[in-house]
């Protein structure tokens, strides 16, 4: 790391100089199986043909322009993914962290609209939801909290997968007006609810005259087995915030509306610069033609089994081994004690994943993995985890 950098990352000691599909190389010229996908956002993989092509196709016709015009691919991204999701509008920003901003500002606006001074959301424990104030006061981690108080007001917090919890909040506090939620928790380890969890959401966000507002910033474009992982229930929230694997490392977020939500803004209620700019939708677009063509949602639900299996067969029965669960390629091993120090292990077995909530090793690689590296990342994984719970 750069002495002129802030020390905000604790990052590796190594540097990639380029990739292909599910593979990266260092400056050694080591070659390295990624299972992380840039924290599942490189859903197709590194340097991949069409998404190189667009972006330097349109990176030599037009890069921006500002929201005072018409953006013609603003416009065909938001129908394409409207359609999708089964939303009506969107709004599109530069992150996730962004888009769930957006969500929350619409959601406050919502309640005003009603009449309401001062609205409340509902979120979760061991959220993640982003890094501005805002964000971060509506996850669910105090290590991200804490250093930043005072925190944004107006958050009510309960259990995950806890609808009596939701109840019960809205029995107490008439001023909520919306839930925020994560279908499946990324940061908090991977954790995937109750069958009819969402649906039960939907239900009382309905009976409440609440917005249903679903995080699917991780859990989005194809990752879990569906388009949206709200879809393995039937659902459409209200708001659905997307980014990571909607733009493939080009950054860009995404807000959808719905129903009601979806007339809350209007001209000035919300905004930024970089918006949606004909790069960042060219991209896009192009990430969607290529899930589209590849089936990649069928494909990463396939895969994610065939990954789970194998993982439960090596490890299944290790001491110390908690719990291995996924669904799609969204997958966990979870370990009895805290295990930061498989990033570096794994590494040197040539392998990127990643660590979260302390003791749960997240598994998120491109959805273009084939068969073979889905074995080769088990046959890989399983003596680094054996080997570290055996010393530890």
């Amino acid at each position: 790391m750069s002495s002129y950098q802030m020390p905000l990352f604790a990052g590796l000691s190594v540097a990639f100089t380029h990739g292909e599909g599910a593979w990266l190389w260092d400056t050694q010229g080591r070659k390295y199986l990624d299972a992380l996908a840039g924290i599942a956002v490189c859903g197709l993989g590194h340097a991949h043909p069409a998404v190189t092509a667009a972006l330097c196709d349109q990176a030599g016709k037009l890069l921006h322009t500002s929201n005072w015009y018409q953006i013609p691919l603003q416009e065909q991204l938001a129908e394409r993914l409207c359609k999708l999701a089964g939303m009506d509008n969107a709004f599109f920003c530069n992150s996730g962290a962004e888009a769930n901003e957006a969500a929350i500002k619409l959601a406050r606006l919502y309640g005003h609209q009603r009449d309401i001074l001062t609205p409340g959301i509902i979120v979760t424990e061991g959220s993640f939801h982003g890094r501005t104030l805002a964000t971060l006061s509506a996850s669910g981690n105090r290590k991200i909290q804490s250093g930043f108080e005072p925190l944004v007001q107006g958050f009510y917090r309960v259990p995950y997968n806890d609808l009596a919890a939701v109840q019960q909040v809205g029995e107490r506090n008439k001023d909520v007006v919306a839930v925020l939620v994560e279908p499946i928790t990324g940061e908090g380890g991977i954790s995937i609810p109750d069958t009819g969890y969402l649906k039960g959401l939907r239900q009382i966000c309905d009976e409440r005259g609440w917005l249903l507002m679903l995080d699917e910033i991780q859990s989005g474009m194809c990752r879990t087995g569906k388009w949206f992982a709200c879809q393995h229930e039937g659902v459409v929230p209200d708001v659905m915030t997307l980014a990571k694997g909607l733009g493939n490392g080009v950054p860009i977020g995404a807000c959808l509306a719905h129903g009601k939500a979806a007339h809350v803004f209007k001209p000035g209620s919300h905004g930024s610069t970089f918006s949606g700019n004909p790069l960042v939708c060219r991209v896009a677009l192009t990430v969607i033609d290529e899930l589209e063509k590849g089936k990649l949602a069928e494909r990463a639900g396939k895969l994610g089994q065939r990954l789970l299996a194998g993982l439960k067969q090596k490890l299944g029965n290790v001491p110390g081994v908690r719990e291995i669960r996924g669904r799609g390629l969204m997958l966990a091993v979870e370990l009895d004690r805290p295990c930061k120090e498989l990033l570096q292990r794994a590494l040197e077995s040539g392998i990127l994943i990643n660590v979260t909530a302390d003791n749960v090793v997240r598994l998120l690689p491109p959805l273009i993995f084939t068969d073979n590296e889905a074995d080769l990342l088990v046959e890989k994984l399983d003596p680094v985890i054996r080997a570290f719970l055996t010393e530890k």
